[in-house]
């Protein structure tokens, strides 16, 4: 079989998905077709209009500028900016409406520095989950400030787990192995560029040489990508050599590739219904031991830009006693609610966000509901009064059943079954040929850029590399 009548079916069309269709077109291949489950392309990336432009409900940031290809792909472009110091600027506000002084805050935040993963060599052989490990390194290091009062101390770390915890996606840091971490590779560079007035979906459209003011234009994808396509089962082993896609609307597509770029949430979910025959047990162990986790977005926008205007941010302390009574509330979800930011570009925003359980019961209620809650949060906290808000929006990752959480992370779990991400990774073949049947791809996929787009978007590479070195090979014994 040639390259060119080869049919390759992929199933998502986010970052991986868009990677590996686009460069199996560059290559040469031309039965490409895209399965996409929701009403619009990206995924995980998800740009909408909103205030003065746009907000980012999902990926927000390219995270580095070594080694980061995303970057390397448009550092000429002037598509990214710094986004400053918001996210180290913040005010620390205790629910007895204190706000910590600059020295205190300051010295907090400096030992909350250090630790930092990146900067962790005791990681090393270290058997234990992140959050046991973080817990001994701030209380140690806090040793050296006497002067910083404990309880302070410790409402301040209890908000700096959670922050941790936004950035792993994990419910808690208990649950993320220390040395799973240490495989995870950052990107040296600014790790908080944003995308201006574009927002992320700008990179995909440049992805796929899609027109620039257009919003309709998909590019290299264009009448590539089949949306509302909710694939309901895979046969991947048939006598025909073909894979078989049974989509949720009946349609059946025959291919002789699929590359599955679903999250690992909605493998989670429906592999053991998706696949026949199952998954071979080491990617099974994989899906079961590595997690996706839930993190949400809220983003209010007011008639005048926040005020008091010289905070960037603000994270929220809850003191015992007011922590006890939320808790037998029913705001106890806002124990998650653990900051607010400004938004670059967008004046008038402030952007929350909220982990875990917590999150993913506050997708449950309405929109209104939890608006309320939030006004609730700011006047229990603040000392002045907060503006009602023009427009509220929330983001509801987990409750959507076409990804199931945000972005995955090396759990305890998994490194109790020695699962990775490369077993994640690993192609399903033909026994006989050698010939990839059933690929995989999606940020989970890779084993040290996981959790981000630019992760995402290699492994799409990845296995489109792998294709076009299959026809390669085979076209060189003919």
């Amino acid at each position: 079989m040639a390259m060119e009548s080869a049919r390759i079916l992929i199933i998502g069309a986010g970052a991986a998905g868009i990677a590996s269709a686009t460069r199996l077109l560059q290559a040469g291949f031309e039965n490409v077709l895209l399965l996409e489950a929701e009403n619009r392309f990206g995924g995980r990336v998800h740009t909408i209009p909103f205030a003065d432009n746009v907000v980012d409900l999902g990926a927000q940031w390219c995270h580095g500028e070594k080694g980061n290809v995303i970057y390397e792909l448009v550092k000429e472009c002037d598509m990214l900016q710094p986004s400053g110091t918001i996210y180290d600027d913040y005010k620390c506000v205790r629910s007895n409406k204190e706000v910590l002084s600059e020295a205190v805050a300051d010295a907090l935040k400096s030992v909350a520095f250090n630790l930092i993963p990146a900067h962790q060599d005791g990681l090393q052989g270290f058997e234990g989950s992140l959050g046991t490990y973080l817990t001994e390194a701030f209380w140690r290091d806090l040793e050296q400030s006497p002067e910083i009062d404990k309880t302070v101390a410790r409402e301040f770390f209890e908000n700096y787990k959670k922050f941790e915890s936004s950035i792993e996606a994990s419910d808690h840091l208990f649950e993320v192995s220390g040395q799973g971490l240490l495989e995870y590779w950052k990107c040296e560079g600014d790790m908080l560029l944003n995308w201006k007035t574009k927002g992320f979906r700008s990179f995909l459209q440049f992805l796929m040489k899609a027109k620039k003011d257009s919003t309709d234009d998909l590019g290299l994808l264009n009448k590539r990508i089949q949306y509302n396509a909710r694939v309901q089962s895979i046969e991947w082993q048939k006598s025909s050599g073909e894979v078989h896609i049974r989509l949720w609307n009946g349609e059946l597509i025959e291919a002789d590739h699929v590359i599955c770029t679903v999250s690992l949430g909605v493998l989670k979910e429906c592999h053991k219904q998706m696949f026949t025959p199952a998954l071979p047990p080491a990617k099974c162990r994989a899906i079961d031991g590595l997690k996706l986790g839930t993190v949400d977005k809220f983003f209010i926008d007011f008639e005048t830009p926040f005020e008091p205007h010289d905070w960037s941010s603000f994270c929220f302390l809850w003191c015992d006693e007011d922590l006890l009574e939320l808790r037998n509330s029913d705001n106890f979800w806002l124990e998650s609610v653990f900051g607010f930011y400004r938004v670059t570009c967008q004046p008038r925003l402030l952007q929350g966000w909220i982990i875990g359980p917590h999150a993913r019961h506050m997708e449950t209620l309405p929109e209104a509901e939890v608006l309320k809650a939030l006004l609730w949060l700011f006047e229990k906290f603040f000392t002045f009064a907060v503006p009602r808000p023009l427009k509220f929006l929330r983001t509801r990752w987990y409750t959507n059943p076409n990804f199931r959480g945000s972005y995955s992370f090396r759990s305890m779990y998994a490194a109790e079954l020695r699962a990775n991400n490369c077993d994640l990774a690993a192609p399903l073949m033909d026994e006989k040929s050698g010939r990839p049947l059933l690929q995989f791809a999606g940020e989970a996929t890779h084993s040290h850029y996981y959790s981000t787009v630019h992760g995402a978007v290699e492994t799409g590479w990845r296995e489109a590399q792998r294709l076009a070195a299959y026809y390669l090979d085979h076209k060189s014994q003919l």
